[in-house]
């Protein structure tokens, strides 16, 4: 993730390795550091029960071993609203996560959904591995962790076998351009249950044209769409996070925007024809 837009909101502090109290039991606190992975370099940062993953220097995930309710950046926990307004916690949900990192977001929503079952893809297969070795992430069938490359993995997939999807892939400082496509939306489109719901992380740097693209792209192809971000990244005064969620059915906009509003930081919720607006150019698969 980029390390402007995707920062955690409370400083980080490396201490020693030791152990920390996991369910009743002792367990090695994860080694601090930098560890090679597969696509370059994964570094572990403490601060307490709480660790921020760095993939070649920029932050992707922050994870507390103690809490699985805690989300440390705000898109995530936008997400995680958006979620939570739409369904209902018992409900038997299969979610998909294409960018696993940490799988912070998997964790959450797998502590507040207790009867769903959650993919999480992961392109870098040895980081995947040691997540799990240093996290108290859940086991399968609840959280499955599987290394592939996200589009592959999403046009594999059966019709119809997902309620929710969330794309959350960075490479450095940007999201695949395959990902981003009206083709790319079509697959997602299609595994989707009657009801079910995109939503994809998007950052803002150098230009919103980025958040922009999805908004136009995604916009054309879903009948219903809400975007969500501080008020002063949407108006293009700041870099930032950006959401833009999509369903083929009503998203659930009053319950939604009043969870959002209650940040301490200035929000924008904007929903249909309102949302598209702020669109740029719908971006297709290249020749």
């Amino acid at each position: 993730m980029p390390s402007r837009v995707n920062a955690p909101t409370t400083a980080l502090a490396s201490t020693c390795s030791g152990t920390v109290a996991n369910r009743g039991s002792a367990r090695r606190v994860p080694p601090v550091g930098v560890h090679t992975i597969d696509t370059g370099t994964c570094e572990l940062v403490q601060d307490g029960d709480r660790w921020t993953v760095l993939i070649n220097g920029v932050p992707s995930s922050s994870i507390n071993l103690a809490n699985p309710h805690q989300l440390d950046f705000g898109y995530m926990r936008w997400i995680a609203a958006l979620a939570e307004t739409r369904w209902s916690t018992p409900e038997p949900l299969k979610m998909l996560h294409l960018g696993a990192g940490a799988c912070t977001l998997p964790r959450y929503l797998a502590a507040t959904f207790p009867a769903s079952r959650h993919v999480a893809v992961e392109v870098d297969a040895r980081l995947a591995t040691l997540v799990r070795e240093w996290f108290d992430l859940p086991k399968a069938p609840l959280l499955r962790i599987r290394a592939g490359e996200a589009r592959q993995v999403a046009e594999e997939l059966h019709p119809a076998s997902r309620d929710l999807v969330v794309r959350d892939v960075f490479a450095g400082d940007a999201t695949p351009y395959a990902l981003t496509t009206v083709e790319f939306a079509a697959h997602v489109k299609r595994i989707l249950k009657p009801g079910g719901v995109f939503a994809v992380n998007s950052g803002s740097l150098d230009d919103p044209r980025g958040w922009r693209d999805e908004i136009a792209t995604l916009g054309g192809s879903f009948a219903t769409l809400a975007v969500v971000g501080e008020a002063a990244v949407l108006r293009g005064r700041r870099q930032g996070n950006v959401v833009v969620a999509v369903s083929d059915s009503p998203l659930p906009s009053q319950e939604f925007a009043r969870r959002i509003h209650k940040s301490p930081v200035p929000m924008t919720v904007l929903f249909g024809d309102e949302a598209r607006a702020l669109g740029s150019f719908a971006r297709h698969d290249r020749p």
